[in-house]
C-alpha cells in the first residue's frame, strides 16, 4: 500500500519548524565554503593595507624624531635637520614679548660665538648685532678657549664673565684668535656641540694691510741697520715680501690670510650648518644685508636694518643709531691705511687667489664673496 507524504499546506503547525531547520542546517560543503570566501576577503584586505601603508621607520627619542629610509643622503639630511633643531631649542622659543614679570635674567654660556677672523670687523658685527632685543653681548674678548690659564678655570669662570640674560635672548661672545688656536675648536665642542659660530672674513689682501696696521700702531717693526744709522719701521712691502720677491708666508699677517689652513679644523669639529660665513667688506658696505643672513642663521625675527645704521663721512664707514644715542667704533678702528705699492697688491692678489679657491672647496659656498674678492679695491 503507497503512502503519501503529507502537503506542506496540510503539515501540522507544530511539525512546520522541525521541517524549516532541516532545510536550513548547514552542510560540510557550505561550511567549507564559508571559510574560504572569509579566507579571501582576509587576504585582500591585508593586500591593501600593505600596499597602501607608508615605508618609513621612525625611531622616538624623548627629544625629537628622525626619518630614515633607505636613501643615505636622506639619513643625512635629517639628522643635521634634526641637529639645527635642537640648536634652535637651545638659543630659545621665537617670542619676542618682554619677559614675565617673575623671570629673573642669570648668566648663561654663549649660544653662539664670533671666532674671527682678526682685523675683518668682528668688534662691529658684535656691536651692531647688540641692537636686536633677543641678543646679549658679552663686554670684552674672554679668551677662553684659546688661553690655557683661563681654560683651566673652568666653565663657572667662563659663565662669569657672560651677561645676564633672559631665557628667550642669546648670549654672544667673541673673540677673534679662536679661529687660528687649533686647541679652541674641541674645547668649544666639549661646551656645547650644537653652539652656532659666526666667522667674518674680508678680502685677504685688505686683511693683512690692516693687520700691519694695528701692529705698526701698538709697536713699531723695528729693522737693524748699520752702525752709523739708526733704525727704522719697516715697510709692509719688506715684510710681506723675502728678499728674492716671493711671498714671505710665516709673517703674521700674510698667514692669517690664509684662511682655508684653519677652516679645514673647525668643519672636522663642526657641522657645516652651524657656521656661517660673514662678508666683512659686504658689512662695511652694506651692513643691513649681511645682519638679515645673520638673523635668519639664528632664527630670530628680523629687526635690524638700513633705518640703525648711518654712514658717518669722516669715519668713512657706517655707525649704529638708536633711539637712546648714536655710536661709531673708537679711533682704533678703521685706521687709514699706509699707501702700499700697487705691484705688490697684485702680487699678494695672485698669491692668495689659489688659496681662496681652496676655501672655497671646503663647502663654505662663498661664491659670491668669492667674485668679489677678485673684482675687489684696495682703500
Amino acid at each position: 500500500m503507497t503512502t503519501h507524504q503529507p502537503s506542506p499546506l496540510f503539515v501540522p503547525s507544530l511539525m512546520r519548524p522541525l521541517i524549516i531547520y532541516k532545510n536550513l542546517r548547514p552542510t560540510r560543503a557550505k561550511l567549507a565554503l564559508a571559510v574560504f570566501v572569509l579566507s579571501v576577503v582576509s587576504l585582500v584586505l591585508a593586500l591593501h593595507t600593505l600596499c597602501t601603508a607608508k615605508t618609513q621607520v621612525f625611531i622616538y627619542s624623548s627629544e625629537t624624531s628622525i626619518y630614515l629610509n633607505s636613501d643615505k643622503s636622506l639619513i643625512r639630511t635629517s639628522l643635521e635637520q634634526h641637529e639645527q633643531q635642537r640648536l634652535i631649542q637651545e638659543v630659545g622659543n621665537t617670542d619676542f614679548e618682554s619677559p614675565r614679570a617673575n623671570q629673573r635674567p642669570h648668566r648663561r654660556l654663549p649660544h653662539v660665538l664670533i671666532i674671527g677672523v682678526r682685523k675683518c670687523g668682528t668688534r662691529a658685527l658684535l656691536e651692531m648685532l647688540n641692537l636686536h632685543p633677543r641678543i646679549q653681548k658679552a663686554s670684552g674678548e674672554v679668551h677662553f678657549f684659546d688661553r690655557d690659564e683661563n681654560y683651566l678655570k673652568g666653565l663657572e669662570y667662563y659663565r662669569s664673565k657672560m651677561p645676564e640674560s633672559y631665557e628667550h635672548q642669546i648670549t654672544i661672545e667673541k673673540s677673534p684668535s679662536y679661529f687660528v688656536t687649533s686647541e679652541a675648536s674641541e674645547r668649544i665642542r666639549a661646551m656645547n656641540a650644537s653652539i652656532k659660530l659666526l666667522l667674518i672674513v674680508r678680502e685677504p689682501v685688505v686683511r693683512a694691510i690692516s693687520d700691519y696696521t694695528q701692529l705698526r700702531s701698538h709697536s713699531p717693526t723695528r729693522s737693524p741697520s748699520n752702525a752709523s744709522s739708526p733704525s727704522r719701521d719697516m715697510s709692509f712691502e719688506e715684510l710681506a715680501l723675502r728678499p728674492d720677491g716671493t711671498i714671505n708666508e710665516s709673517y703674521r699677517p700674510i698667514a692669517l690670510s690664509i684662511y682655508h689652513s684653519y677652516m679645514s679644523i673647525w668643519l672636522e669639529t663642526f657641522s657645516r650648518h652651524q657656521i656661517l660665513i660673514v662678508s666683512g667688506d659686504t658689512l662695511i658696505a652694506r651692513p643691513a644685508t649681511e645682519l638679515a643672513k645673520i638673523e635668519s642663521f639664528l632664527n630670530i625675527e628680523p629687526r635690524l636694518g638700513p633705518r640703525n645704521f648711518y654712514f658717518n663721512k669722516t669715519k668713512g664707514f657706517y655707525c649704529i643709531k638708536n633711539a637712546s644715542a648714536d655710536k661709531c667704533l673708537k679711533d682704533t678702528k678703521g685706521r687709514r691705511h699706509p699707501d702700499v705699492d700697487p705691484d705688490v697688491i697684485s702680487k699678494l692678489r695672485r698669491f692668495f687667489s689659489l688659496h681662496n679657491q681652496k676655501f672655497y672647496e671646503l663647502g663654505t659656498k662663498l661664491n659670491k664673496v668669492l667674485s668679489s674678492w677678485k673684482r675687489s679695491y684696495y682703500r
